[in-house]
């Protein structure tokens, strides 16, 4: 028994292999059991070289150094490779890219929502059906005769062939079985998107090969050079300057553009010039670009006599269009310059200069929209078209700008004392400024001509800095491009990889003026001398333009009549491979008369002196300041430096420094750091044996050389950073050969192993720190990484290491097989014959190398091994921080060694030493405890540090490549010890996520094998391990409580997380294990890393499904059976599973709508289901099944999983069951409980929503909105709120980016896979085609494997008889299955399961699960309809046999005639595109079945069919009525008003048409009706109950609901044909149960509420309260009154807010309008309509249908005359009306609800006058009140309802004032007593009331109406109202002017003074008006017997 949490011991896996021979011989099978024999391979590959030659020294005579940087250089790259690498999860990922190859030849899955039209394709064949029959008849059914002709005359589908015959099951099952499992879909991943990943932990890059560094490149062209006058040469040069390094940052290029006659000129002194010389194109490299480079070019002309401002003369004052004026000039100047030429022809004078800003060029020449851009530079070096100011190091990128084309139009002199850098520099600062100096100087006017460009790929005709040809060089003879050496800016750290050896002199200035004699026009000629002789001149120095490749010497620039000269030059040197004492640089100074004078001599030498090559070994460079000689130095000068003093020499200036020159070296073989130098050459001596070793000024002795040689080593980490980056391979080379082949000192070994372990941990840890920048997501230096993977080998093989002794290692040979170097790379060939030729047996050539061959060599991985177990303190820190290095080293040395010992196919038992596997084994185990406990140090600052993260990976990975070379069982054992240092701290944790997420990683890395399967011995059979109790064998997981019996041992522990399943499948088991402890629901703190596991699962099985090498299903079987107890144990985990089936509900897609009807029907309904639940009963369709409804009483809540990974475990599931053994999985069905296996179908149910098919519309709109935001969101905030990570932590880990174990946590956007959605949002047509297609394709396919499952449970139940109570599950999940969006192939498959469920087990349905029979009907009915004619087929076949076997059972259908009725009205009712065509069809169908069916031809049943048949049929025709009518809602109402009306006396069907009807409205979000309906719906159900059962609590039928509605009246069932409820088949519907009552009452309250009639909602509790109470269900009850609470609280709150609806009387008149004509109805419309608003809708769509010339609206309200208007005309009159109460009802309509609720009594009201106009003068102003009574009250089941009364009452003109003014002074009253007061309101009515320009304003009334006592006594009261009524009129003003008064701020006082004299005038006014009283009045002359003298007209 060992617990989950624990690791068992691993199975010793090579012991296995041997103990258990295989029986397969050879086959797929045969290759799961063991590794490849050519698993691994070592590799020697040529490295690419870049040029047509390598880069070698000339010499044959190397020193060592040299020979082994240029070995390091040259030699091939040795590289081990693991052939299947490829194959493991790392190399594997599910890409993309690699998912669109695996989906090629993918069928296209039809299916039915992507065929249906859009629903506008109807309209056009039932336009005229609209036109013609505008009218319903009075029944709800047409005339039975027409509907028969129809269904007779429609043609039916394809019958199914055999389906009446009566086969056998078996031979059914077998049948559809071989039908299924035909044609299937191989790779069920390919299928399915990868999941939102960050980069897989276990993916490791290949390392980068070593190259060479390049900056970015810009080719430069130069195109031509042209002055005002041509009469000389002129030379240029080039070169890259960085103005703030205050760096020149390239070599020099120079050019010439001279023409052929100009060259001409100097022919004596030039020889023939080499092509290398004559290249106009350069490629410049710039690591560092940024503002501050500029492109610098200098211009030199031949020596001639005068300064530089005489010479540039001619050029500023001539111009080239004055030629021929000045002509005779010209000839002289020219004739001049051929004189100079001739004798001053190889010297050369400074002449002009100007410079480029490159990011102006490169920006500018991005910005202009150009192929290629012309920029003009002016004065100043400014781009002309673009002043562009740019500031700062913006970031420069020279990889992508527009190619330009570069006019340079001006030149500045150069100034002879203005020749240094420092000079050049300034100027280039101030060529920034925009008042540059260098503006006002005049210009040298020329044309320059450059092309700048982005450099290509692969340029051909290229040479390098050294002149050697690049690949590609098709044509010698071509002009070439030069590739200009970069002197980057600041440090670059790449290795050396190629030879390069060059010296660069740059004389700087020379002071002569304390030097007696003459010398003026000084030069400087230099030579690179390797001896004293002048004929030892090297020719090194490399040529410029136009001239030899390279030369002896070279001379330096002349500045006239300057005797301190400055100098710019650079001299260019190759410098040999070995360089002696004697190699040194000579300078010689020479006085150039430029005049031509009798016996003077050209030059005269005025001074000498030389800097030695080589000081103390080492090669000398730097900034010199030399004494110059004036005599030739004496002999054997040159290896004494020139600032000794020699004996009688006569020097300038008194030995002084008179001369600055700077010499620099880019070279591969100097490394220019005393500490590296000084190791190298201890190294070389000990090599070399030459003793003693001269190292500085030091003489080391052999007995001094040990210490000397570790202290150079610990002294390696005082050396600078760059060159040891640069010699790095060389570096750590001679540092591993140290520690294998220790040397010999004096006779006795010297063992360095741990001077150089130390010394390689640093420099690895300095370069770390340093570049940071240089790592993967694994923190390993791709530098490093290149070095192990390129270039490091066991130095054994080294062909020029001394051999080892003949005697031993001679096997060592072998290495000849692939390390033979070609001839031509034999550099060494001396040496390296004893090694690489097996005949030759190495002599001994020196006492030492006898030693050595005694005790041999040591093994690198072991020393290293041994050196990592003991180091301690801050070296064994260094090692950890770089464990990585460490680990692969020793793994690439472990591999050579066993390729040279030929042991590579040896026995993986004894392959390694045991002390080396001790070292291995303690290594690891105290790597693995450091994690652990720095881990727990850690938890102190909240989060893990990176350095622990990758210390952990680094570990992982060093296990997975030692499962490829060590003994397997070992390599277990090593990790068992890994988990047991875990496992012993993490439950001691608080929050142990963190710690498990490393040890995911661990796992995940190693499971990333690529031969992980034959790692779990997929072969092996379970066989208990010998044990001495029996009992471990049992299998008792603790995750799962699976009960199993003891005979079938076996298969219980194939699928349980067993002992012997987790020793035998040792990482499986731990896979398993894991994915196990995570998702167990009471694993406290880890719920983090639900997805972290899931995803690995994920991506072990989909790299498993495209795997090549498992393609086999017998393979695959194989493979699969490695995790069959994932099933358990996602089993367990189904309560926490996402519920996908919830997210139809909040589609709110009623149960019986299928797919591609709830798209349209965004509110269908108030969820049946929801209703359901709520009343405490389950739905089938929808709800999860019961063991889903886990209430929170189960102890705790289960924390959900994201969809996403409830997503992931689910398709991992369908691969196991997919690929798994049939017999195996029937087997262990067969061992399963009832409630394990339910759980199972649970799982299934949840899986057949899970991958839905979405539909093309679904891509489409998700295409449309970024997809998944939302959901992300919610899913974040819930893991915040229940995540078990510190907000803090969770910050620093963003910040990292590193750990990614929470769920949905995307630190890396990049990789989401999501991502092409976010960046692109428009997919094309083809992405969405694509997309659909895959998951059709994914739906399909998963369905089948559920379908497959489903049949192995059935067959389970067949085999034993106990199973029966599951198949209401089977069932259950079929049906669900057939709800869902399914493709045509599936469905075919699945009717044919269900008909044969139905045969073997007909009594399931028709007697135990009466409600999923009357789902099934739904389905089928569904699916007859369905627009694919093959789903028709089969769905009709399938109900057909339906009613047949229920026939048989009973010997009548009445159960399935009954659903399939009732299931019909409800389709009909609710689905909006369905389709009566393809239904007929089906009925059709259906009745050809009854005729052929021979065997009950005799019985009832054909005429029971016709009978079903034809009555369906009649419900289909009402169908087409309402399809008609889509668009008009009100009709379509009334239609179904009217169909319901029809089933009075079938309660079950008017039921499902209330249904209809309240889903209708839901969809409209007319709450309130669809309340109502759902209330009427209630009150039916009451109905049938009371007569069913006298329940006390219940409510009695109707009448409980009056105060609801007082229209629930009609429900009562009182009519003569009213059915008994005990009928069979009849009220059997779920909703006639209490329960159902309750659920209809639930979801009345709950539209009420969203209807926001609260009051409402009272009175439906008041029914349902006695029902909870009578139940005690106090949670029900406690629910009821928070709602309660809630309702009357927002009646509270929303006071005066509230709006329910807005009524218009709208009438229809013209025989157009068919049985609408001359009907008056009231609409409701939502509250706030316009009449505008409702005028435009009826309007737009009656005019639609009658075309807009035939509909007039009727503008007024007055009564319609019918003979007035156009017979061919529609009219409508529409008028806005007020609901209206008698003055008596006032008293009970308090409320604003009261006075909108049970309305019945509308009014409206018309202005005329007695001559016809509407308006008139106050006195002849009459008004007409309408009053309207329909025919219920609203709000009602409909939201028109009929007029059936109407009266009118007229008023007269003073009737019509006293109207008025009473309206005003109420207003004046409200806008007074206001609370909160409102001022402007108020200041509103005021002006409205007292202003004096009022038309028609109070006073006006009192005057036309007041001013004299009528005659009419009639009126006397009227007069006598109308005069109070003013009384109160002016005494409420004077109440609102003191009420503004008190509100008004001081700027509106005056405003206020003017009201209120207002307000005087009109009392003054109208104060004898009002104080006339009427004297009749108040004497009590006589009795007035009416009140009203007011024309009554009753009216209908």
């Amino acid at each position: 028994q060992v617990p989950l949490t624990e690791a068992v011991d691993p199975v010793d896996l090579e012991d296995y292999l041997i103990t258990h021979p295989i029986a397969v011989e050879s086959g797929p099978l045969r290759d799961l059991l063991e590794f490849p024999p050519d698993d691994i391979e070592v590799v020697y590959t040529p490295r690419e070289c870049r040029t047509l030659v390598s880069a070698v020294p000339e010499e044959s005579e190397m020193d060592p150094h040299v020979r082994d940087c240029v070995r390091s250089y040259t030699e091939d790259w040795a590289i081990v490779n693991r052939k299947y690498h490829k194959l493991g999860t790392g190399f594997n990922p599910n890409t993309l890219d690699k998912q669109k190859e695996r989906q090629k030849g993918l069928p296209k899955q039809v299916f039915e929502s992507d065929e249906a039209p859009d629903g506008n394709s109807y309209h056009d064949e039932q336009d005229d059906l609209k036109r013609r029959s505008m009218s319903i008849d009075d029944t709800p059914r047409g005339s039975w005769a027409c509907s028969i002709f129809d269904l007779k005359n429609s043609l039916p589908d394809a019958l199914l062939p055999n389906l009446l015959d009566r086969t056998p099951n078996e031979e059914i099952d077998h049948h559809n079985e071989d039908q299924r499992k035909s044609n299937r879909h191989k790779e069920l991943f390919a299928l399915h998107p990868a999941p939102d990943e960050e980069e897989p932990i276990e993916r490791l890059s290949i390392p980068e090969v070593p190259k060479e560094h390049f900056g970015q490149r810009l080719l430069v062209k130069c195109l031509s050079l042209k002055f005002e006058i041509e009469i000389e040469p002129i030379f240029a040069s080039l070169a890259l300057y960085d103005v703030k390094e205050k760096k020149k940052i390239s070599e020099n290029f120079y050019f010439d553009l001279n023409s052929e006659q100009m060259k001409g000129m100097l022919r004596p002194h030039v020889p023939p010039a080499a092509i290398s010389t004559l290249a106009r194109s350069a490629i410049f490299s710039i690591t560092y670009p940024s503002q501050d480079v500029f492109l610098v070019i200098k211009l030199e002309k031949v020596l001639q006599q005068g300064d530089i401002g005489e010479c540039a003369e001619p050029y500023m004052i001539f111009k080239e269009s004055d030629a021929a004026k000045n002509k005779e000039k010209l000839e002289k100047l020219k004739c001049q310059a051929e004189q100079f030429c001739q004798r001053l022809g190889k010297y050369r004078m400074p002449f002009a200069w100007t410079a480029i800003h490159l990011m102006n060029i490169v920006s500018s020449a991005g910005s202009l929209e150009r192929d290629s851009t012309e920029v003009e530079v002016g004065t100043g070096g400014k781009v002309r078209s673009l002043e562009r100011t740019t500031s700062g190091d913006e970031a420069c990128n020279l990889t992508s700008f527009r190619p330009a084309t570069l006019t340079v139009t001006n030149f500045f002199k150069q100034e002879g004392d203005r020749l240094s850098d420092e000079d050049l520099y300034k100027f280039l600062a101030d060529m920034r400024r925009p008042s540059s100096v260098l503006r006002r100087l005049r210009p040298i006017t020329a044309q320059l001509k450059i092309d700048i460009s982005p450099a290509p790929e692969n340029p051909h005709y290229c040479l390098t800095p050294e002149l050697l040809q690049v690949k590609l060089y098709p044509d010698s003879r071509v002009r070439p491009t030069r590739e200009i050496l970069e002197f980057p800016a600041r440090d670059v750290y790449v290795p050396n990889t190629t030879y390069r050896n060059l010296l660069y002199v740059y004389p700087q200035s020379l002071n002569f003026a304390n030097r007696q004699g003459s010398a003026r026009n000084i030069t400087v000629k230099v030579q690179f001398m390797y001896g004293e002789d002048p004929s030892n001149a090297m020719p090194v120095i490399f040529g410029k333009s136009s001239c030899p490749e390279f030369s002896k010497e070279a001379y330096t620039a002349v500045v006239y009549h300057n005797r301190s000269p400055d100098f710019h030059e650079e001299i260019k040197i190759k410098l040999p491979a070995t360089l002696t004492d004697h190699h040194h640089l000579l300078f010689t100074f020479y006085h150039v008369s430029c005049q031509q004078k009798q016996n003077t001599p050209l030059e005269t030498p005025v001074g000498y002196t030389w800097i030695p090559m080589l000081q103390n070994g080492r090669l000398k460079t730097g900034q010199f300041c030399l004494p110059v000689s004036l005599e030739k130095p004496p002999q054997a000068y040159s290896v004494l430096s020139p600032e000794v003093p020699l004996p009688g020499m006569k020097w300038v200036d008194n030995h002084k420094g008179v001369f600055n020159v700077e010499v620099v070296a880019v070279s591969s073989l100097h490394t220019q750091d005393p500490y590296l130098d000084k190791f190298f050459a201890l190294v070389h001596a000990l090599d070399e044996h030459m003793f003693p070793v001269r190292i500085g000024d030091m003489r080391i002795m052999e007995n001094n050389l040990e210490n000397e040689l570790k202290s150079s080593i610990s002294a390696l980490n005082s050396s600078q950073l760059e060159p040891v980056v640069r010699f790095l391979h060389l570096l750590l080379d001679k540092l591993i050969l140290l520690v294998v082949r220790p040397p010999v000192i004096a006779g006795q070994i010297v063992n360095l192993g741990q001077a150089s372990f130390e010394a390689m941990a640093s420099i690895i840890n300095r370069l770390h720190k340093n570049l940071d920048g240089n790592q993967d997501q694994h923190g390993r230096n791709s530098l490093l990484a290149s070095y192990i993977y390129y270039v490091f080998r066991l130095p054994n093989t080294y062909p020029n290491s001394p051999s080892p002794a003949p005697g031993r290692g001679m096997h060592y040979a072998t290495m000849a097989r692939s390390a033979v170097r070609p001839a031509s790379l034999n550099l060494n060939r001396s040496r390296s014959l004893s090694n690489s030729n097996p005949d030759i047996s190495g002599t001994p050539t020196s006492p030492d190398d006898e030693v050595r061959s005694i005790i041999g060599s040591k093994l690198f991985h072991e020393e290293l091994a041994l050196q990592w177990v003991v180091c301690s303190g801050s070296v064994r820190e260094a090692a950890l921080q770089q464990a990585w290095f460490f680990f692969e080293l020793m793994v690439k040395s472990m591999v050579h060694h066993l390729y040279f010992a030929d042991k590579l196919d040896a026995s993986r038992k004894n392959r390694f030493p045991e002390r080396f596997m001790d070292d291995v084994t303690a290594l690891v185990s105290t790597i693995a405890g450091d994690i652990v406990s720095r881990f727990q140090k850690e938890l102190a600052f909240e989060y893990i540090c990176i350095a622990l993260l990758l210390l952990n990976t680094s570990l992982a990975f060093f296990l997975n490549d030692l499962l490829s070379i060590m003994d397997r069982g070992f390599v277990f054992v090593l990790i068992k010890t890994c988990y047991k240092q875990v496992s012993s701290k993490l439950y001691s944790l608080t929050n142990p996520s963190n710690l498990a997420s490393l040890r995911l990683d661990f796992l995940r890395i190693i499971c990333s094998h690529e031969h992980y399967v034959t790692l779990n011995l997929p072969c092996s059979l379970l066989t208990p391990p010998a044990s001495p109790s029996p009992s471990v064998s049992s299998a008792t997981s603790q995750s799962s409580g699976f009960s199993t019996n003891v005979q079938d041992q076996k298969i219980a522990n194939m699928f349980e997380l067993s002992v012997p399943f987790r020793q035998q499948h040792y990482l499986a088991g731990l896979v398993l294990t894991e994915l196990a402890v995570i998702l167990d629901p009471d694993a406290e703190g880890l719920f983090g890393l639900h997805k972290k596991v899931i995803n690995m699962v994920h991506n072990l099985l989909s790299s498993h499904d495209s795997d090549p090498r498992y393609a086999d299903p017998q393979v695959k079987a194989r493979v699969a059976m490695l995790y069959l107890p994932l099933i358990g144990v996602i089993m367990e985990t189904v309560p926490q599973l996402y519920d996908f089936t919830e997210s139809h509900n909040q589609r709110g897609r009623p149960s019986c709508v299928a797919a591609d009807d709830y798209e349209g029907e965004s509110g269908s309904m108030i969820s049946q289901t929801v209703a359901m639940a709520i009343a405490g009963t389950s739905v089938p369709q929808l709800t999860r099944p019961s063991s889903f409804l886990l209430t929170s009483s189960s102890g705790r809540q289960h924390s959900t999983f994201s969809t996403e990974s409830s997503r992931s475990l689910l398709i991992c599931l369908l691969w196991v069951l997919k690929n798994a053994d049939e017999s195996v999985l029937q087997k262990w069905f067969t061992d399963l409980s009832v409630l394990q296996l339910n759980r199972l179908l649970d799982l299934l149910y949840l899986c057949v929503s899970c991958f839905e098919y979405k539909g093309k519309k679904v891509f489409e709109r998700m295409n449309s909105l970024t997809f998944k935001k939302s959901k992300d969101m919610r899913a974040k905030l819930e893991e915040a709120i229940l995540g078990s990570i510190g907000a803090r932590q969770e910050m620093v880990r963003r910040s990292r980016g590193q750990l990614g174990n929470q769920e949905n946590l995307r630190w890396r956007k990049d990789m989401t896979h999501w991502r092409q959605n976010t960046e692109k949002l428009d997919k094309s047509r083809a992405e969405i085609e694509h997309e659909a297609l895959i998951d059709g394709n994914l739906a399909t396919e998963a369905n089948l494997i559920i379908l497959d499952t489903l049949e192995i449970v059935v067959q389970t139940v067949s085999v034993t008889e106990s199973k029966e109570s599951i198949l209401g599950g089977v069932l259950k999940v079929l049906l669900h299955s057939m709800a869902c969006n399914q493709s045509a192939l599936y469905l075919q498959h699945c009717f044919a399961t269900q008909r044969a469920l139905v045969s073997k087990f007909p009594e399931l349905l028709f007697e135990e699960e009466t409600e999923q029979c009357a789902d099934l009907c739904l389905r089928l009915l569904r699916h007859c309809s369905s627009s694919i004619s093959t789903i028709r087929s089969h769905a009709s076949a399938s109900l057909y046999l339906l009613m047949r076997q229920n026939f048989e059972i009973g010997n009548n259908f009445a159960r399935v005639k009954m659903q399939v009725t009732m299931s019909l009205s409800s389709l009909v009712g609710t689905s909006q595109n369905f389709n009566e065509e393809f239904l007929r069809r089906s009925l059709k169908t259906i009745l050809t079945y009854a005729e052929e069916d021979l065997e009950l031809r005799e019985t009832t049943f054909p005429d029971q069919v016709q009978d079903l048949v034809f009555n369906l049929h009649m419900i289909l025709s009402d169908t087409v009525k309402m399809k008609e009518h889509q668009e008009d809602p009100e009709m379509l109402i009334d239609l179904m008003y009217r169909i319901a009306k029809g089933y009075q006396n079938s309660p079950d069907l008017r039921l499902t048409w209330l249904q209809n009807m309240a889903g209708k409205h839901s969809e409209r979000s007319n709450h309130a009706e669809s309340a109502q309906c759902l209330v009427h719906s209630a009150a039916l159900v009451a109905e049938y109950l009371s007569m069913l059962e006298d329940r006390k609590y219940l409510p009695v039928g109707c009448v409980t609901f009056q105060n609801i509605s007082s229209n629930v009246l009609e429900e009562s069932a009182v009519s003569d044909d009213v059915v008994s409820p005990d009928e069979e088949g009849i009220c059997s519907g779920k909703y006639f149960t209490e329960a159902g009552l309750v659920g209809l009452l639930e979801q009345a309250a709950a539209s009420f509420s969203m209807a926001g009639m609260y009051e409402a909602v009272n009175e439906v509790y008041k029914v349902l309260i006695p029902i909870h109470e009578a139940n005690r269900d106090a949670k029900k009850l406690s629910t009821i009154h928070g709602k309660l609470q809630e309702a009357f609280s927002k009646i509270v709150h929303q006071d005066g807010k509230r709006m329910f609806g807005t009524y218009f009387r709208v009438g229809f008149y013209g025989t157009k309008f068919g049985d609408l004509d001359e009907q008056e109805f009231v609409y409701k419309e939502p509250a706030i309509t316009k009449l505008a608003e409702i005028s435009h809708r009826l309007e737009g769509f009656y005019g639609e249908r009658f075309g807009e010339d035939v509909l007039e609206v009727i503008k007024d309200s007055n009564p319609v005359d019918k003979c007035k208007l156009d017979p061919n005309k529609a009219y409508i009159q529409i008028t806005y009306v007020e609901p209206y109460f008698d003055t008596y009802e006032m008293k009970d309509r308090i409320t604003y609800f009261d006075k909108n609720y049970n309305l019945r009594r509308f009014m409206y009201c018309t202005p005329f006058t007695l001559d016809g106009r509407a308006h008139g003068e106050l006195h002849e102003q009459f008004k007409r009140k309408t009053i309207l009574t329909t025919s219920h009250a609203f709000p009602y089941i409909k939201t028109r309802i009929n007029v059936i009364h109407k009266e009118e009452i007229i008023l007269t003109p003073i009737e019509v004032a006293i109207e008025d003014m009473q309206k005003k002074t109420q207003e004046l009253a409200f806008a007074t007593h206001q609370d909160p007061a409102d001022p402007k309101m108020l200041q509103m009515v005021l002006q409205g009331s007292v202003g004096t320009t009022v038309n028609q304003g109070p006073l006006e009334v009192a005057q036309v109406f007041l001013s004299e006592i009528p005659n009419d006594p009639k009126l006397f009261r009227h007069h006598n109202k109308l005069r109070l009524c003013f009384k109160d009129f002016t005494k409420r003003c004077e109440d609102a002017l003191r009420k503004n008064k008190s509100l008004i701020g001081p700027d509106q006082k005056e405003y206020q003074r003017e009201l209120e004299r207002n307000y005087h005038r009109l009392k003054e006014a109208l104060q004898p008006l009002i104080n006339r009283k009427i004297p009749q009045l108040y004497k009590a002359v006589l009795p007035v017997t009416c009140h009203r003298m007011s024309l009554r007209k009753m009216d209908i």
